[in-house]
This record gives C-alpha cells, structure tokens and sequence, in this order.
C-alpha cells in the first residue's frame, strides 16, 4: 500500500472529537480521568498506561468503590493483592477484572526484578452492581480469544468473546497490527461511545497520526477506519453512553451521592480491619 492509498484510507470512516497525550508522573501516564475525558467515553472513566521498573514498584495499598477495573499486560508481568482474597502474578498476555463494588482494597504493581507495561482501566458501574459485593477474575493469556488481530478483553467481537461478562454491553479488545495493515471496526449496534489509545507504533486514522495517546471518535455508531504505521499495539472501547452522571471520591465512581456515601462507608470499615491487623 502507497502513501496515497494510506492517506486516503485513513480518511475515510468515522472522525475524531479530541487527542490527549495525557500527563505522565514516574512510570504512569494517565489519559483519561473521570473529571475531564471520562466524562465524553463514560462507562469508560479512567486509562493509564503504565510502566513500571525492576524495583518492584507498585501502586501501595488504596481502595475503590462503584467502579470495575480491568487490567491488560502487554510485557512483564503484576503482583496483585485484594482484599477479596486473591492474590498472584499476572504475566504478559493476561487480564485482570475486579469489581469493586461496594468497597474493596488492592495493591498491584511489577514483580521485583521485572518491567511491567500495560493499560488499567476503570468502567463505572451500573447502578444495580455500584454497592454490590467485590469480585474478580483473572484470565490467562491463552484464556482470552482472538478474532483476527483483535484479542476480545471484554464483550464479543466475530467469532470471538470474553469470559468476563459484565452487565453493561462493552466491547474492550487489544488490537496488534503489522506495519501498513489495514483494520476496520464496526461498532454493536447502540455503542455510540469509541476511542481508542496506542501503546506502541502508531494509527492513521480520521486525518491525523495518532501515537502514545488517547483519541476519542465522535458519538455515533459508525465503522473506524485505521492503518498501523510501524508495528502498532493498542486498545479500543466501544459501549453505549453510561447514562448516569459520574458521582466521585477520591477512588470511587457512583451514579449518586447516596451511592458513594455507602461505598465510603463500606471502604473505611475495611480500612480499619486492615489497620486493626497491622496489613497497612
């Protein structure tokens, strides 16, 4: 494919609404925050991608509330603890859902001697799952199908769909392609909100180059048109609209002050369980 061709096929399909580069501090570079480009892609409240060193750096001990976060390991491997009581090592490839629920702590980071890269994302919870009890799964690499180049973290896409099931309609997947391949996504049929973040290489797509960003597609229910410029790593969402405002505390997400009071509550009286027993 010429450059003619790649212009012209980067043109086409559906346009973007903004770019961030987000803002970077130590190894994490967040890009999407509930009180700013949250608010556009909700149920899709918050993304960093990180990367962490070979000191076993990791993100301490803290709570959440209301939301599910879901991690992706592009290379190295996460430590993870959660009051949920599981524990272990996520390695390259693999993917973490927690749902916090009503309240929940957890610690992750690199396991000491390793680099760790990869995605956190947070989705807010519906309100019939936001104070709900705190669960988890963990998928090993070779537990999360492939449709093409596309593998399906969340939601379904061809032939291929994701052992999480969460109640919200969301489609989460980690995209590889190799330099000038061509790739088109056509969203479900409602999921008004698309976006997509490169984690290495880079996308033609709606006129622009996007690299080691976040671009987020105008709301609409179109196809998304990219071409790879070198061998390009990413990941996209798509989901309807979150219908609810965004409620937040300092790690909690609800749909109502009511709801974030509960989780509140619920994240100081684990809180004092774990001082009382000397594990923070």
């Amino acid at each position: 494919m010429n450059q003619a061709q790649l212009k012209q096929t980067a043109a086409a399909g559906r346009q973007l609404a903004l770019r961030s580069a987000g803002h970077t501090q130590g190894g994490i570079n967040r890009l999407v925050s509930p009180g700013d480009i949250g608010q556009l892609i909700k149920p899709f409240v918050f993304l960093d991608l990180f990367q962490l060193g070979t000191n076993g750096s990791n993100m301490g001990l803290h709570p959440h509330s209301g939301i599910a976060t879901v991690t992706v390991v592009l290379d190295g491997a996460v430590a993870y603890k959660e009051t949920t009581g599981h524990q272990g090592i996520l390695p390259t490839g693999g993917v973490e859902w927690m749902s916090a629920g009503g309240g929940v702590w957890h610690d992750g980071g690199a396991v000491p001697g390793q680099r760790v890269e990869g995605f956190q994302l947070w989705l807010a919870l519906p309100e019939e799952d936001e104070n709900g009890p705190a669960q988890s799964q963990y998928l090993a690499p070779d537990e999360v199908q492939s449709h093409g180049p596309a593998r399906v973290i969340i939601g379904k896409y061809g032939n291929a769909s994701s052992a999480i099931r969460p109640r919200a309609p969301i489609n989460y997947l980690h995209v590889t392609l190799a330099d000038g391949e061509k790739w088109t996504y056509t969203p479900p049929a409602g999921h008004d909100v698309a976006w997509v973040s490169v984690a290495s290489g880079a996308l033609q797509t709606a006129h622009t180059v996007v690299k080691r960003e976040v671009a987020v597609f105008e709301e609409g229910e179109g196809a998304i048109d990219v071409v790879a410029q070198g061998a390009t790593q990413f990941v996209l969402g798509s989901a309807p609209k979150h219908p609810y405002d965004l409620v937040t505390g300092y790690y909690s997400v609800h749909t109502s002050a009511a709801a974030l009071a509960k989780g509140e509550k619920e994240i100081e009286r684990i809180g004092t369980q774990l001082r009382a027993a000397k594990l923070m």
